[in-house]
């Protein structure tokens, strides 16, 4: 009878060690599926936040190019008479001006 009883505790402890050890993995892999999902949810904001500042790149750069183009329009002769006509109010010699009454 001592046998019996020894061998009964042991598969007791045995069949209790064994939930314990699945239930320790079940909630390892509730919580890996939970942070996945969080991780997921994360992924897809960071790639809209991502588009939105590569559309700002794009019109930044498209900005620069407007800026070095004007750059180089503010250099010419056309953008000096411009320039001088407008805010100074100069003329050449031979050039009518017609002013509204």
């Amino acid at each position: 009878m001592a046998r019996r009883k020894i061998t009964y505790r042991k598969r007791h402890q045995n069949r209790f060690s064994m939930f314990l050890v699945s239930l320790v993995v079940v909630m390892v892999l509730a919580v890996v599926t939970y942070k996945s999902i969080e991780l997921n949810a994360k992924k897809e904001v960071y790639a809209t936040k991502e588009e939105q500042l590569q559309a700002l790149i794009k019109e930044e750069e498209a900005r620069g190019e407007e800026i070095a183009e004007y750059r180089k329009y503010t250099q010419t002769k056309k953008y000096a008479e411009e320039v001088a006509k407008d805010k100074l109010g100069l003329v050449y010699e031979d050039e009518i001006i017609l002013k509204e009454k």
